[in-house]
């Protein structure tokens, strides 16, 4: 039996994430998945926990200061033509029990399993335009918005073709949110200025691997004008 053994290819490369990330994106040969005809704006945890510094500084990040802006004129460009807007929260129970494993690394007042139905953690952020009489809001427990939710058979009664995935994190629930996607049919974008991480390397390390393997990263202004053309 002929033994093979390969020295590591990785490639090591000392640049910082963002820089990567620019060349990636400014590859002419890039291939896209393109957007479809149906939308839908799946805001992913824009909630007080992850999105309010000034009240919890621990756990909230804050990469675009218009983050939340551009988030409500895509949801409120989509809702104007009939098209899903989606808003999701994470919480727990009192005990913290249906966190799973994922809540059991640490327990401190700002640990995952923590955030409490109805607590200022759990509130969305006051400047978030969710409109409860239209949009889809519901709580989930894991980083994916599809995982044991009610989202997959939402998009599909709503004929939808294309997820646009914004809100945070970007390394963590917007990237299982976008690979679930992409993993259920859907052509999946994520829109660079409506998602925010702790870190920038974290930041800009997910947002190349999503581009290179499971979504469209493109300039926010890119899928507000698609809406456009649809209307």
């Amino acid at each position: 039996m002929t033994s093979l053994r390969f020295e590591p290819t990785m490639v090591r490369d000392t640049r910082p994430a963002r820089e990567i990330f620019e060349e990636v994106r400014a590859n002419p040969a890039r291939a896209r998945f393109g957007m479809g005809r149906r939308l839908a704006i799946v805001n992913v945890d824009v909630q007080q926990a992850y999105t309010r510094p000034d009240l919890f500084p621990k756990s909230a990040y804050v990469t675009d200061p218009d983050q939340i802006a551009h988030i409500n004129r895509l949801s409120a460009a989509a809702r104007a033509q009939g098209m899903p807007v989606v808003w999701t929260r994470v919480c727990y129970k009192p005990d913290g029990g249906d966190a799973g494993i994922w809540g059991t690394r640490t327990d401190t007042p700002d640990s995952l399993q923590n955030i409490k139905h109805g607590s200022d953690r759990h509130a969305f952020d006051p400047r978030a335009d969710v409109d409860c009489a239209v949009d889809l809001v519901f709580d989930k427990r894991m980083p994916s918005a599809f995982h044991e939710t009610p989202l997959q058979s939402y998009l599909v009664w709503h004929r939808v073709d294309t997820v646009v995935v914004t809100g945070g994190s970007t390394s963590g629930c917007v990237r299982a949110t976008a690979v679930d996607s992409l993993s259920r049919g859907y052509r999946t974008i994520v829109p660079e200025q409506c998602v925010a991480d702790k870190h920038e390397s974290y930041h800009f390390a997910n947002l190349t691997d999503l581009l290179l393997k499971y979504a469209d990263v493109v300039d926010v202004a890119e899928v507000e004008a698609h809406l456009a053309t649809l209307a």
